[in-house]
């Protein structure tokens, strides 16, 4: 299992050392970590190039989060990926926890894991709702993101079959993704956790963005055009974009955002049921 591991940042320079430390700090090696610097302006540079030399660095003007992962992915040599945000970090046997995961199953594509929770600066328990699991999972994908994009390996295959991080979402790309990939793929889960995931800060996006299941909704309606669905999963996915909109247009009623209104009313008027 050849890793390459490609780390998206955007002026988080002490966090993405931090993350940095944690991929070398493996015990089992990876065999090429790439950072994509997505128009930091925070000296990102010039010091990830003098404390790390054997990280591939890569500066891109600011496109997004999507836009940096998809050309880390694109930049690989390996034929596995790993994912890591720059504000999370690995615990120091998860390559090598992957990696015999991958040996003993592999029939499997998609390796993700536990995790463990820090709100600023204190460990906390996730809700049951961000439970992990293992398997075909693409029905607990419907409600949002149950795979963490930092405790991921995947084989690079899969982006060629389909597709890559949708850069026209400014959030829940990852929730498009796993949809995208999970109807067609099971996902093996390992039981442990194996990254840190760090939150509170105030750069996260879903601090950025009301209503994000404005975007997860635009995932769900371009899966149900453009992916040929069977039909258990279609009536899923049709019925959890009905919740979904029915809970954004009342907010948006409340907050009399009318431009959501305008945007989301003609679409639940199509999957209302009749």
């Amino acid at each position: 299992m050849r890793i390459s591991v490609v780390i998206p940042t955007y002026n988080r320079l002490p966090a993405l050392i931090r993350a940095i430390d944690s991929v070398i700090g493996q015990t089992s090696p990876v065999d090429e970590i790439i950072v994509v610097d997505d128009g930091s302006d925070d000296g990102t540079e010039i010091l990830i190039r003098e404390k790390f030399p054997q990280v591939k660095f890569f500066y891109q003007t600011n496109q997004g989060v999507s836009a940096a992962r998809n050309f880390g992915i694109k930049q690989a040599q390996h034929p596995w990926i790993a994912l890591l945000d720059s504000d999370d970090s690995w615990l120091a046997d998860k390559v090598e926890t992957m990696r015999e995961a991958q040996r003993t199953n592999p029939e499997y594509f998609v390796f993700h894991s536990d995790e463990i929770w820090i709100r600023n600066g204190v460990r906390v328990n996730p809700m049951n709702k961000h439970e992990k699991s293992g398997g075909w999972i693409f029905q607990k994908c419907l409600p949002l993101c149950v795979i963490s994009p930092s405790a991921v390996v995947i084989k690079r295959e899969l982006f060629d079959s389909n597709g890559y991080f949708d850069e026209s979402l400014p959030a829940c790309e990852d929730y498009d993704l796993w949809l995208r990939i999970c109807h067609q793929h099971p996902v093996y889960y390992i039981d442990n956790p194996l990254i840190t995931k760090y939150g509170g800060h105030s750069d996260q996006l879903s601090n950025h963005y009301w209503g994000m299941d404005r975007f997860r909704i635009r995932a769900l309606q371009n899966l149900l055009n453009n992916v040929e669905l069977d039909e258990e999963n279609r009536l899923a996915t049709e019925k959890i974009l009905q919740k979904k909109l029915n809970i954004l247009l009342k907010g948006a009623h409340k907050h009399d955002n009318q431009s959501v209104i305008d945007e989301f009313s003609p679409l639940l008027q199509y999957y209302q049921p009749a």
